[in-house]
């Protein structure tokens, strides 16, 4: 048992040691946007060609890309962001079947445990960019949906692409959730979908700009009215 507990002791240093990792590395990234979407996705597949598209058009606007630095739609994201001149940023895994890093990183980090790394995703995200994907995508999705309706994290946009992938699910949403009372309908605005890339990112844009002051309004907020400059 005694020395159980020092392995133990041990292992909670190596978490540690991630997230002071994930702090130091991400915190000059600049506004940011996470990217999740399948490993299994292939190059000619109609959502690899999107991502790419996407969070090209994100990073040409200012934003560093975010992805979990493997094949598929990981691989689409950081190459996107590659063609649009921005930091390219993979938060790699290590799994019993090794995740094969992609080539488009300018930027790698290496977790051993998936909560350390899915605080990097959200922590430094000023927006999330949903592709097609299996359990784990679905596990980033609905848990931004819940620190969101929580109020456990300030507001971003969630963009979904692919109607005709996502459509099932919500509906389902729709027609049993809502219909439950299990969630509210104002719960399905934490999100939007959308099958056009400058779609998907305009609303990302969009939702900053009309959300961040600029740095004249923002001094001008914080001062106390006698204290405002009048012209």
């Amino acid at each position: 048992m005694e020395e159980f507990s020092g392995v133990e002791t041990w292992r909670v240093f190596r978490i540690m040691s991630e997230f002071v990792d994930g702090f130091e590395s991400l915190r000059n990234i600049g506004p940011a946007v996470s990217v999740f979407g399948s490993a299994r996705t292939k190059r000619n597949d109609w959502s690899y060609q999107m991502t790419v598209k996407t969070t090209e058009i994100l990073s040409r606007s200012g934003y560093s890309i975010i992805s979990g630095g493997g094949p598929g739609i990981m691989e689409a994201a950081n190459r996107g962001a590659k063609r649009g001149k921005g930091l390219s940023i993979g938060l790699n895994i290590q799994l019993p079947m090794e995740q094969k890093m992609n080539r488009f990183q300018d930027k790698s980090l290496h977790f051993r445990h998936f909560f350390s790394r899915k605080v990097m995703f959200v922590k430094y995200a000023s927006g999330y960019l949903i592709m097609p994907g299996g359990f784990g995508t679905l596990d980033e999705f609905f848990e931004s949906l819940t620190l969101l309706q929580t109020g456990k994290i300030r507001r971003f946009p969630v963009v979904m692409m692919g109607k005709k992938y996502w459509g099932g699910l919500i509906r389902w949403m729709e027609t049993t959730m809502v219909a439950e009372g299990t969630i509210s309908r104002s719960d399905l605005d934490f999100f939007f979908l959308t099958d056009e890339p400058r779609e998907a990112a305009e609303h990302i844009v969009k939702f900053h700009k009309e959300r961040v002051l600029a740095v004249g309004e923002r001094r001008k907020a914080m001062l106390p009215p006698e204290e405002s400059p009048t012209l």
